[in-house]
């Protein structure tokens, strides 16, 4: 294994890649620092945030180089968007997927991703209030929306950390 490459928006994906890096000794780098650091055809981990079922940046880090695994960091708990990830995203069955649930403050987000947010927690946020019985992953979810949260924890790699400890 090369390095630990990772696309962020508002910076989960980057604490989970330095956290990640911290406990493998790989060197973490932005997809767009890896392109002069990292030669291509090299082994990674990838780690990028989730956006409607989509990997931001795992198409381009999987074109230039050997992705062994994925870690999809969305506000999400862990397992729940693991069917859609793999087949919106084409990811082999042969790649480990992990789930980490990340941060999440729309006032971070920029331009058409604030305003996507903006709406979707007004409306699914709204239903999901609305909703009784609701499972504990949806009151969480629904925190999320209302109140922001802060995610990002060194226990959530145990997974990604015993898969690499593996190999």
């Amino acid at each position: 294994m090369e390095a630990i490459v990772y696309t962020t928006h508002t910076g989960s994906a980057a604490q989970y890649a330095e956290m990640l890096a911290k406990e493998t000794g790989l060197a973490a780098y932005s997809l767009d620092e890896a392109r002069g650091k990292v030669p291509a055809d090299s082994e990674v981990i990838y780690l990028g945030w989730v956006m409607a079922g989509t990997v931001k940046g795992y198409a381009a880090a999987a074109k230039r180089y050997i992705v062994r695994a994925v870690c999809a960091v969305g506000m999400a708990q862990p397992g729940a968007q693991g069917k859609i990830l793999r087949e919106r995203n084409k990811l082999p069955e042969s790649v480990p997927l992990f789930q980490l649930q990340g941060n999440f403050d729309v006032k971070k987000l920029h331009g058409m991703y604030r305003l996507m947010m903006e709406v979707m927690v007004k409306t699914a946020g709204k239903s999901l209030a609305a909703k009784s019985g609701r499972t504990a992953e949806e009151d969480d979810m629904l925190d999320m929306m209302t109140n922001g949260g802060e995610r990002v924890r060194a226990e959530n790699l145990h997974a990604v950390l015993a898969w690499y400890r593996r190999r």
